[in-house]
């Protein structure tokens, strides 16, 4: 079978090989996570101690550090594409971990929000250049197979992390969390600075000029396959968001049932975990199309069930567990295809592409996870009509990207690898 891919150089000359690359690309993705999910059990006591009268409102802790995080990829993929990947990401490192220090320490709401911005923008150079280095070195299938096996070992973390942010919680205040972060931070910090080369040739660097700037961006967000899967991928982010922002309030003030929301969200994220493995191993024989747009009928699916559920008023723990993880399993086969086809015919501007399409996904995905976050009545109703109005949009920018047709095999020139 003809395939749109090209193999790495040998890893021998190149650093790391094929399973520690994927670790670390992994790991650098991980970073967000973490951030993220770790938070989670912590945001009542976060409250507490610093005054935070509404509910809601605490749920800027995620939506902060989510804003920095999507800002500040507009700046790096530039940066990356005249300095190279890894100045600029031991850069972004160093600022991860110097603002979770200072959230670790913040004295007031306003500076921990602050200080999560700023965490943000810091990991906002992994993201950029994680998906850059990847696209150096791969390209086609192989790539989307390289992104699915980091997605596997990444997602560890978001079905542990609410875990170790409650295990922390029991032994420490909420600040330790923080400085978990940092510790985690300072350790992917020395691995990258001692194990991965520069994946950017010399004669391949772009002078930082305004005009072709401009003129890269123009291309991501105009080239239709690029701005499509882009924006679908916006979408089903905003869904994402939309249920990390109100996961803890459903399981408190709606089930009642705290004490099970690190074992059911660990249950949840598996979800994405095991669609992620299967994904890589199918994606190459199978197609990223023809994997992703099945899964992503089965989002928009699972989310209208969930949805007439919660109208009707049957919910439980148990039916918001299934459905939740079953649509988790689909965004899986989802997230690594779509950026993988969103960064198909861009590779002669992969950082700065990289750059567009994640300010977008994250800026706007943030946004509209919030809307469904603050949407929060008491019920899980606005996550799960979220999730199918998202869906929904998302096919749309799908059919927009592909001319109207699902399911369309691509096969592509190979590209040679860097």
């Amino acid at each position: 079978m003809t395939t749109d891919a090209a193999p790495a150089a040998p890893a021998s000359a190149r650093g790391p090989g094929f399973p520690e690359f994927v670790c670390l690309i992994a790991m650098f993705m991980a970073l967000n996570a973490l951030a993220i999910d770790s938070m989670l059990p912590a945001l009542p006591d976060i409250g507490a101690a610093l005054g935070v009268v509404s509910d809601n409102s605490r749920q800027w802790v995620i939506t902060a550090y989510l804003l920095g995080f999507g800002a500040a990829q507009i700046v790096y993929g530039p940066l990356a594409d005249r300095y190279g990947r890894k100045p600029v990401l031991v850069a972004g490192l160093l600022i991860y971990v110097v603002f979770a220090v200072a959230c670790a320490f913040a004295p007031t709401f306003e500076l921990l929000i602050a200080a999560r911005v700023a965490t943000g923008v810091g990991a906002a150079a992994t993201r950029v250049l994680a998906v850059s280095i990847v696209r150096d070195r791969y390209s086609g299938r192989t790539m989307a197979r390289v992104m699915s096996l980091s997605f596997l070992v990444f997602l560890g973390v978001p079905i542990l992390a609410p875990t170790v942010g409650q295990l922390i919680l029991n032994v420490a205040p909420w600040r330790w969390i923080f400085g978990v972060l940092a510790v985690f931070g300072s350790s992917v910090l020395l691995w990258a600075t001692i194990r991965l080369p520069e994946t950017l040739h010399a004669e391949d660097r772009l002078p930082i000029s305004a005009g072709r700037i401009l003129g890269a961006f123009r291309e991501a967000v105009t080239n239709r396959q690029s701005i499509g899967y882009t924006l679908a991928m916006t979408c089903i982010t905003g869904a994402l968001f939309g249920f990390i922002n109100s996961s803890q309030q459903i399981f408190y003030d709606v089930f009642h049932a705290p004490q099970l929301f690190t074992t059911v969200f660990a249950a949840i994220a598996g979800g994405i975990a095991v669609a992620s493995l299967l994904n890589a191993r199918l994606v190459e024989r199978l197609g990223s199309r023809l994997i992703s747009h099945t899964a992503l009928l089965g989002f928009i699916a699972m989310g209208a069930i969930h949805s007439v559920i919660n109208l009707s008023g049957h919910e439980s723990i148990w039916t918001f567990a299934v459905l939740q993880a079953l649509t988790m399993f689909c965004f899986g086969f989802i997230a690594g295809n779509f950026g993988s086809m969103a960064m198909e015919p861009m590779g002669h501007i992969a950082g700065t592409a990289s750059s567009a399409q994640g300010f977008i996904s994250t800026i706007v995905g943030s946004l509209l996870g919030f809307a469904i976050g603050q949407s929060f009545n008491g019920s899980a109703t606005p996550m799960a009509l979220g999730f199918t109005v998202m869906g929904t949009a998302a096919l749309v920018f799908v059919l927009i990207a592909e001319r109207g047709r699902l399911f369309q095999a691509k096969h592509l020139a190979p590209v040679a690898a860097q």
